[in-house]
């Protein structure tokens, strides 16, 4: 098993000053697919230039976490990839660890690094069985990928790694993760700190969007509406509250809340777009 074995996806927007570290961790001889959510040429010159194991794929428009990821992971021809947001580092011997683990010839369909997650069953020393891992880094087992499909393009951001997790479970396929595997996460810094406003404004309207949407197709309508009131009413209320304060900022972060989950609730798409030319 070597570096051949698996291609690395990552989707940025807006992430020019992230990109660097997060490439720079990387071995050159790893195949790495960047795919932009934008039609930024300049990008795409500048990384392909500079990393020559690079592919970055424009996608000419901001398509969202979950369809831009199945962008890449449509190209890949390794038999593993690797899901990272651009806002990671691979620390040392994250590659090397991860090989272990697949020399252990353990049949898994995702697996991911260390993180604080729910531990279904512990199997081996540094190794767990999970429902679920966080979408800052996944390994995937591709051939698996066939019968379970990649991600859900319906969600924008949010939830559609838990989707894919939930999905992978349901056809009885297994989750791992292994706390040999470090990549250090920023969490949340994968956009440029310029367009932080605009980038508050859109995680309220999709999170509340993702959430309802998930909660109806795992489960049904009137759960998922069930869930979701406590959260409608909260954005109500401060909605309000904030209008009265006259605190123009904090009202619109709740305007945005209750109108991405009207909108789920009505069964519209996740059309939301930030605003960050």
């Amino acid at each position: 098993m070597t570096n051949k074995d698996i291609t690395i996806i990552i989707t940025t927007f807006k992430s020019e000053d992230k990109i660097d570290a997060c490439l720079n961790a990387i071995d050159r001889d790893i195949k790495v697919i960047v795919v932009e959510n934008s039609k930024n040429q300049k990008f795409k010159g500048y990384i392909e230039t500079k990393y020559p194991n690079v592919e970055c794929e424009l996608a000419n428009k901001n398509l969202g976490y979950g369809k831009a990821n199945n962008i890449g992971l449509k190209k890949v021809k390794t038999k593993y990839s690797l899901i990272l947001n651009p806002d990671t580092v691979l620390k040392k011997e994250a590659i090397i660890n991860f090989f272990i683990f697949i020399k252990k010839n353990i049949n898994f369909a995702i697996l991911g690094p260390s993180q604080s997650e729910s531990i279904v069953e512990k199997n081996y020393s540094n190794l767990s069985e999970a429902d679920e891992v966080k979408g800052f880094a996944m390994f995937l087992n591709m051939e698996k990928f066939s019968k379970i499909g990649f991600f859900d393009e319906n969600f924008f951001l949010y939830l559609e790694e838990i989707d894919l997790c939930k999905r992978t479970k349901n056809l009885n396929e297994k989750i791992y993760i292994d706390t040999s595997i470090e990549i250090f996460h920023a969490s949340g810094k994968s956009v440029n700190k310029n367009f932080s406003y605009e980038v508050e404004l859109t995680r309220n309207w999709h999170w509340m969007w993702s959430l309802f949407y998930f909660n109806r197709k795992h489960f049904n309508f009137f759960y998922a509406l069930l869930l979701v009131s406590p959260r409608f009413i909260s954005a109500l209320i401060k909605c309000i509250f904030y209008k009265l304060a006259s605190n123009k900022k904090k009202k619109e972060i709740y305007i945005k809340r209750l109108s991405g989950l009207i909108n789920s609730i009505l069964g519209r798409s996740s059309w939301y777009r930030p605003t960050l030319d």
